[in-house]
């Protein structure tokens, strides 16, 4: 994740003498931040959600593959990771602790090149974020909501000003799974135009 800062305008304020008597630090504008992620197994489901590449199907409608095609810079999606941190946990009743990261909108994802070999294949998504997204809460259970480590989504919603929510967590992240899976209740919302 690599942030993109536009530097501020600075202005210097100069006397009739030219010399200088006010000197004011431009505000530097953040745009968010550019992607690169890396993956060594991914689905056809991962990549149209992520990409908006169609979904070939095979003969009993299971997805085997996609289609590369045209840009889609008019989709997006999240993307929440978990990081193991290694030590002792902070909490009683605590099964581990991972930093979370979640980035609530990412756009104009793109596969990197592809190297097909001997050697293991991985993909490489880049993209970019964007404040925003509307998720709210969430729809995952990623934090505890009481002393018991009981799951349940975040306690208070991300800002729509916001690219990235990073903290640390004790509750595990969730089984991957490759198909696709709803998104619903009501902790995401739909911001206002």
């Amino acid at each position: 994740m690599n942030p993109l800062i536009e530097d501020g305008e600075d202005v210097s304020y100069k006397a009739a003498n030219g010399r200088q008597c006010g000197f004011k630090r431009g505000c530097p504008t953040f745009n968010g931040y550019d992607l690169e992620l890396n993956f060594f197994s991914v689905s056809p489901e991962f990549i149209e959600l992520t990409t908006g590449n169609p979904v070939v199907f095979g003969f009993d409608g299971e997805p085997i593959g996609y289609d590369d095609c045209s840009l889609k810079c008019d989709s997006g999606f999240a993307i929440e990771l978990w990081a193991e941190v290694i030590g002792e946990e902070c909490r009683e009743n605590a099964q581990g602790q991972w930093i979370y990261f979640l980035l609530p909108w990412v756009t104009n994802g793109v596969l990197g090149d592809m190297e097909i070999g001997s050697e293991a294949v991985s993909l490489t998504l880049s993209g970019a974020s964007r404040a925003g997204g509307g998720w709210g809460v969430g729809p995952y259970n990623v934090l505890a909501t009481n002393a018991a480590n009981a799951p349940g989504p975040m306690l208070t919603p991300i800002d729509e000003s916001c690219h990235r929510r990073t903290f640390i967590t004790t509750i595990a992240p969730p089984t991957a799974v490759c198909d696709y899976v709803p998104v619903t209740g009501p902790n995401c919302y739909t911001p206002t135009p």
